[in-house]
């Protein structure tokens, strides 16, 4: 790799005094560096060099940070943002992470986390060697971290304080493709995910993936993770509705023996384990209040405190989170904190359910597939059928992806052939086709079943299944799938009618969750835009 003097920043900042603390701190980490006090000087620096990083100060004379970053961003440079703002303003940091900043610092600017910084912005990790310490600067002139250094001749004070032998780096992580590639399917949906990813992991901003269970919400994490440069670093996954509420804090931050029973050695936290990588937070939704304030302190001041500990410890982390709940929802209803919502909600990434894009089907389930022969020795691959694959793309999939996975395990395990067929799938309840089989029972049979069976209470009348001389009067359906959808919106309608458009109510009486009904609802168009409409459920929403 390139040695430290081969990357090149631009340092803007108005107050000598800051710009040239900025300015020696990274001389003496071996970068070559050019300085501006202006969002105009720093333009024109711009159109005559590329630079490796632009490091710019919030508030300039004629413009702001925000006005450097859409320069950067409508011209299309590659160079990495860190933003420096004052301190407390969380506003501008979340900002000036969506306007596309690597990351931010806060004033006063600690020249460790500073070096830090600007080391993870560049794709280095921290140095092998110790860096050179403050020590090394003359005693009149060794400043307290974040305090301003004394205004002094930059070229001279540079030749005073550069290293006598270069400055050793590890090699960085590489970046590459394999990460996106898992992530299968063509769909437009999928190739927005898959952009979004390679996008925020140039970026050291907070990310929240949104989707429903068995999504794959894990799996766009870590491709975060591996695309980035943190690539080398840990990634570590952690789960937070299985760990117990009162051992949360000790398993985020770590705790020192004889903080509590049970504690006899000093052990580390996720955010120590993660240090200098990414830690995900899947299931976010799921902590307790108590411990979301402790985890928006860790994530404001970058540092830590163990169980049983006096000091707080700084650390260097890429957070990820992952929710299958609507956090927004959440804050309205009072279970989850509004601050700690807008720092981990800086970039949202969808992911869509399997029935939003059953287009990939095919390609999900050859991906599958053949994971599964390799675990199991078996060549080739089995293969779904294409009457499998219409019969599959019937089904709504309310389990997603792992529940297609489950599926293919299921049917590898007890087809013994080279290819999968709608017999060797065994979808839970019944898929369109399977539903259509109901219809050709005869009349008898369903008198003696209607009999035995005890009657429904709700008011929705159900349409009465045709028997096979009404059926060959009406002629059948040309397209059974659409036969079905017509009937079950009819039945939506009516219920929704009857029950003045309340969905809580209308699901209950045709026996579904409000969740159930406003999927049948966004899947068969039911009621499209009626909101105005349901003033009475919102309590039960």
């Amino acid at each position: 790799m390139s040695s430290p003097a081969h990357f090149s920043l631009l340092v803007v900042d108005d107050e000598p005094d800051l710009r040239t603390l900025y300015e020696l701190t990274l001389l003496r980490e071996g970068y070559e560096i050019e300085t501006a006090d202006s969002v105009e000087e720093a333009r024109r620096l711009l159109q005559d060099r590329v630079y490796s990083a632009v490091i710019t100060d919030m508030r300039l004379p004629d413009g702001t940070g925000l006005d450097l970053l859409a320069y950067l961003e409508s011209e299309g440079r590659r160079e990495k943002a860190i933003v420096i703002t004052a301190y407390g303003s969380a506003e501008n940091a979340v900002e000036a992470l969506k306007a596309g900043a690597y990351d931010y610092l806060t004033k006063p600017v600690d020249l460790k986390q500073f070096r830090a910084v600007v080391a993870s912005a560049l794709g280095r990790g921290p140095a092998t060697t110790p860096s050179i310490l403050m020590s090394g600067f003359p005693a009149e002139r060794v400043p307290p971290s974040g305090e301003p250094l004394p205004a002094r001749s930059t070229a001279r004070a540079a030749a005073e304080c550069l290293p006598s032998q270069p400055v050793s780096f590890p090699a960085g992580a590489t970046t590459g493709s394999p990460a996106l590639n898992r992530m299968a399917g063509q769909s437009a949906a999928m190739r927005q995910v898959r952009a979004m990813v390679d996008k925020v992991a140039r970026s050291m901003a907070p990310v929240l993936v949104q989707g429903e269970s068995g999504t794959g919400k894990e799996l766009v994490a870590r491709a975060i993770h591996e695309v980035s440069v943190r690539s080398g670093q840990p990634f570590i996954a952690v789960n937070c509705s299985a760990i117990p509420d009162h051992l949360l804090e000790a398993e985020f931050f770590g705790y020192r023996r004889g903080a509590f029973t049970g504690a006899q050695e000093d052990r580390e936290g996720f955010f120590q384990a993660a240090d200098g990588g990414t830690l995900f937070l899947d299931e976010i939704g799921e902590l307790p209040l108590s411990m979301q304030s402790k985890l928006l302190r860790a994530v404001q001041e970058r540092s830590v405190r163990a169980v049983g500990a006096v000091n707080e410890l700084p650390v260097n982390v890429r957070l990820l989170s992952a929710t299958h709940k609507d956090l927004g929802v959440e804050v309205q209803a009072g279970r989850f904190r509004q601050d700690l919502y807008y720092r981990l909600n800086v970039i949202q990434i969808r992911v869509p359910a399997l029935r939003e894009r059953l287009e990939d089907l095919a390609g999900i389930g050859e991906r599958v597939l053949e994971r599964i022969a390799r675990d199991a020795g078996v060549w080739p691959a089995p293969r779904l059928t294409p009457a499998a694959l219409l019969h599959l793309s019937r089904y709504s999939f309310p389990g997603n992806v792992r529940e297609f996975e489950n599926l293919l395990h299921r049917a590898v395990a007890l087809s013994g052939s080279d290819t999968i067929d709608v017999g060797d799938l065994a979808l839970p309840g019944a898929a369109a086709a399977d539903v259509g089989a109901a219809q050709v029972i005869s009349s008898s049979e369903r008198a003696d079943e209607a009999a035995a069976m005890p009657r429904s209470t709700s008011p929705i009348d159900s349409p009465r299944p045709l028997s096979r001389v009404e059926s060959a009067a009406v002629g059948l359906p040309s397209d059974l799938a659409v036969y079905l959808d017509d009937i079950e919106r009819d039945m939506l309608l009516r219920a929704l009618e009857q029950h003045r458009f309340n969905r809580t109510a209308a699901g209950a009486s045709l026996g579904l969750s409000l969740r159930q009904m406003r999927y049948r609802m966004a899947r068969l168009h039911v009621m499209d835009g009626a909101d105005t409409h349901l003033d009475g459920e919102r309590g039960n929403a």
